[in-house]
């Protein structure tokens, strides 16, 4: 599974309908992330540009994908950011892929 870090930020409108009428949100961000194949592992409100943080795994970046436009077709959002996550281990493989390549750097001989 691919981990991935969710950041959104609600619109006035949205925030409104959740103070007049307070609901988990997490549990519906979960069935989401779990009808296409995926798992929730954390959900937190937060304070600053975004209202909320989530980390899911999805089996694949097109899973991912779709998770964020399902969510995001609500039209509650002002912002809707999903960033790839790597494991450690696999920032090291990364780290050691790029350390057996070559690369000129701009403006540089």
């Amino acid at each position: 599974m691919a981990h991935f870090l969710l950041q959104v930020a609600y619109t006035p409108e949205a925030v409104a309908g959740m103070v007049k009428r307070p609901e988990d949100r997490a549990a519906a961000a979960r069935a989401a992330a779990e009808k296409l194949g995926g798992r929730m592992e954390g959900f937190w409100f937060a304070f600053g540009d975004y209202d909320v943080v989530a980390i899911i795994d999805m089996p694949d970046n097109v899973s991912a994908a779709a998770c964020a436009m399902v969510v995001g077709q609500t039209g509650q959002f002002k912002a809707y950011k999903t960033t790839p996550l790597l494991t450690m281990e696999q920032a090291m493989q990364a780290m050691k892929k790029a350390g057996a390549v070559a690369f000129k750097a701009p403006g540089k001989p």
